[in-house]
């Protein structure tokens, strides 16, 4: 969040009924700042404290948030990130099993070189692998190697969340790892976001989110969004900005667990598509943009990286990577994700006097990204 999402950097997203507000939102993660698109039922519909339950029958008691918070928290871990840019993240996690399955959000990994998840639970300190993870989603899967003991969420499902439920965020607040809990009513069921990240100017669209009227704050991200019994049925992922906060309409967006299940389960078949990346990352070194009218234009070729040291020149076009057609930057990464390091890829490139010629290419290990 700007730190006001959850997650932070150190060194140290309601239509209306016929158009679109547009809020300033921030990333759970340190310096993502969203501006989102979302819809769902106005705040106004429901009266503040009524769930869907007392709208057919007798209203529920108010959840009892330091009992819930207190059940949930031994079963989510701190994330602490070293980034091969020099700088660190924080952030949350979900522990999936004893195994050691961390599920978290991927913008809290994003670049990383170097993981440890601490167990809110005892204190004890693990490294952590990355997986897998789904960009488009905002979701990894981490894994601690060898641990049998540390404790599992009790896992819910989306499926029964209905707007007016009482919920809880609850995550790494600030990144100083102690645990927050935020609770809130869900608002809608299908917000969507355009989000910035302010770290790396990158946008990313997240669509058919929980939002939940709640203040969630930095380094939440990745933690969980449990309902009145303790169920994880969310995976919280962002938050709305200062602009928001100032107008009393802070809320708090998650991705719905059976949403970010799917995408673990993919991980798990070890099965890479388009979106869901396994294992190690490979990079071919380069920043790159839309090319008109097609291709992913190579705008900086990383030196020291394999499309540098290979010979690919700023201003080329990637017009194919191998039998793949490459229409723009997203196709690019598209075909890349279902890469390793190491694999040789085939470029075809357009110079810009309108040749083509062809560059082979071993792909390096890179961060999650």
């Amino acid at each position: 969040m700007d730190e006001d999402t959850p997650g932070r950097r150190s060194r140290s997203g309601r239509g209306g009924l016929l158009s679109a507000i547009v809020f300033l939102l921030v990333v759970a993660l340190a310096g993502g700042a969203y501006v989102g698109y979302h819809g769902g039922l106005p705040r106004w519909a429901i009266p503040a404290g009524q769930t869907d339950s007392n709208l057919f029958g007798p209203p529920l008691p108010p959840m009892d948030t330091a009992a819930v918070a207190a059940a949930v928290e031994p079963d989510l871990v701190n994330i602490n990130v070293s980034l091969r840019t020099g700088l660190s993240a924080a952030g949350s996690g979900i522990v999936l099993n004893p195994g050691g399955e961390i599920l978290t959000s991927h913008h809290v990994v994003k670049g990383a070189d170097e993981i440890t998840v601490t167990d809110i639970g005892n204190g004890a300190r693990y490294p952590a692998t990355v997986r897998g993870y789904d960009s488009a989603d905002d979701i990894a899967l981490l894994s601690i190697p060898g641990e049998t003991r540390i404790p599992a969420a009790r896992i819910g499902s989306s499926a029964g969340v209905r707007i007016g439920d009482q919920t809880l965020a609850i995550g790494n607040a600030g990144g100083a790892g102690t645990p927050t809990s935020t609770p809130g009513n869900v608002v809608s069921l299908d917000s969507s976001i355009v989000a910035r990240d302010a770290a790396d100017l990158s946008r990313k669209a997240l669509i058919g989110m929980i939002e939940v009227a709640a203040p969630v704050v930095s380094g939440q991200s990745g933690g969980a969004l449990v309902d009145r019994s303790g169920a994880v049925v969310g995976v919280v992922t962002a938050a709305s900005g200062d602009l928001a906060r100032s107008e009393g309409k802070a809320s708090g967006y998650a991705i719905p667990i059976d949403r970010a299940l799917a995408v673990v389960r993919q991980i798990r078949s070890g099965i890479p598509t388009d979106t869901v990346h396994i294992g190690p990352t490979a990079t071919l070194g380069v920043m790159t943009s839309d090319a008109r009218p097609s291709g992913a234009r190579v705008d900086v070729a990383v030196y020291g990286l394999p499309a540098f040291d290979a010979g690919l020149n700023s201003g080329e076009v990637i017009v194919g990577v191998d039998d793949r057609q490459i229409t723009s930057a997203g196709t690019l990464r598209a075909a890349l994700n279902v890469r390793r390091p190491d694999d040789v890829v085939h470029l075809d490139l357009l110079e810009p006097d309108g040749k083509h010629r062809t560059l082979a290419v071993s792909l390096a290990d890179g961060p999650p990204n």
